[in-house]
């Protein structure tokens, strides 16, 4: 069937930035298709309860305290879940952000702690597991980008540029370790997630949702099942891509003075 071409049973997968948002949808879809989940984040609190949730799916679950820019935490993930598993499929390379700046604000600092945020721990952490993969029955990685990296707007100098490079990072990458493992992205449109709340108001919000086709901002759900798809066996000759997933939005959309 079909719909069998989705399950991931007894898969493992290692989501970062898992404590909430994107990151926790994602390891939660993972987990409701059979996928036993490593949950990494900084916040101990939050991916104990995003593990916690997992494991009501019948799977097991990992909670693996992490901040992404120390690369010796990034080696205790992996080694870990090793450790506990014996196997990697599925890395989701969600961790990442960078608040909006005007360019003459953004100091050469911020810009490179900008790019080691959003691409160089993705690139770390995919470099780290894609010999188990190899070694196993090959795996999924899906980064996590943004349709910041593709807009021109005002105030993304930093994290536009660090999206695009994720982006086409994922591009190389998809090539270079075709056709055992695949590379593929996301380019994530204004999404709800705690990330974005600080921003929100009724104004905001409106704003926002008047220049997207789709009359509305994604949700949690909408980005995990497209995260699902990119990791399952259903997308099996995609690979290399970043794919759009926004609301249909083709223009610059942030609704705030920068």
């Amino acid at each position: 069937m079909l719909l069998d071409r989705f399950k991931l049973t007894d898969k493992v997968a290692i989501v970062t930035g898992a404590g909430r948002g994107i990151g926790k949808g994602s390891a939660l879809a993972f987990a409701e298709m059979g996928a036993h989940v490593v949950c990494a984040a900084r916040t101990r609190e939050q991916i104990e309860k995003t593990a916690e949730q997992a494991r009501e799916f019948g799977v097991k679950a990992l909670p693996v305290t992490c901040d992404v820019n120390d690369h010796a935490q990034l080696e205790q993930v992996v080694a870990e879940t090793m450790q506990q598993f014996g196997r990697i499929d599925i890395l989701v390379n969600n961790a990442g952000g960078t608040p909006p700046l005007g360019a003459l604000k953004t100091s050469e600092a911020m810009f490179n702690n900008a790019f080691k945020f959003n691409v160089t721990t993705a690139f770390a952490m995919t470099r780290l597991v894609v010999p188990h993969m190899m070694a196993g029955d090959g795996g999924s990685v899906v980064n996590i980008s943004s349709a910041a990296g593709r807009l021109i707007q005002p105030g993304f100098a930093a994290y536009g540029t660090a999206k695009c490079a994720l982006s086409f990072l994922t591009k190389l990458l998809g090539c270079e370790f075709a056709p055992k493992v695949r590379v593929n992205a996301l380019a994530v449109g204004a999404t709800l997630t705690d990330a974005l709340a600080p921003f929100l108001n009724a104004e905001a919000r409106a704003k926002l949702e008047a220049v997207t086709p789709m009359g509305r901002l994604g949700e949690v759900e909408d980005i995990a099942l497209a995260v699902l798809y990119l990791a399952s066996p259903a997308s099996s000759w995609i690979t290399g891509k970043v794919i759009e997933i926004d609301g249909g939005t083709e223009g610059m959309n942030w609704p705030f003075p920068v």
